[in-house]
């Protein structure tokens, strides 16, 4: 069963979508599941000023992006490294323990935004930085084999 936050979160996810010219982007996977987000971040000055996402998945994933997102902005870089899967589940009262395999993705998204940016990389990486699973993907982010 989920928590009221966590069905909120899905049927009312927080900032979607895509950042144009972000200067932070994440890309992560899990081929057993099949759920797939993308993280965008914009920092400023050493801050997450803005943050996005397009996910592929579960409900679950759905809601752990969302507020992923949402625990972010307005961090320093630092301090949203700090942001872990468990403050992910945390913030949405629980999930179910099969589910907690989308908080780590929500981690690792940030954790791959934040090592883009510090790459200087910026908008245009992370394209091809999934794992490679099932392709399923491959439309939506424009993920190349």
């Amino acid at each position: 069963m989920y928590s009221e936050k966590v069905m909120d979160h899905f049927t009312n996810p927080r900032n979607v979508g895509e950042i144009e010219g972000a200067n932070a982007i994440g890309l992560v996977g899990n081929a057993r599941c099949g759920d797939i987000m993308k993280m965008y971040l914009q920092i400023e000055d050493g801050v997450v000023k803005d943050a996005k996402f397009k996910t592929f998945g579960c409900g679950a994933a759905v809601a752990t992006s969302s507020m992923a997102t949402e625990l972010v902005k307005g961090k320093t870089v630092d301090d949203a490294l700090k942001v872990t899967n468990t403050a992910v589940a945390e913030a949405l009262d629980g999930l179910p323990p099969i589910k907690m395999h989308c908080s780590n993705l929500a981690e690792e998204a940030i954790r791959a935004a934040i090592e883009n940016y510090k790459a200087g990389i910026g908008e245009g990486a992370a394209q091809n930085s999934c794992p490679g699973c099932c392709n399923k993907c491959a439309d939506i982010y424009r993920v190349e084999e």
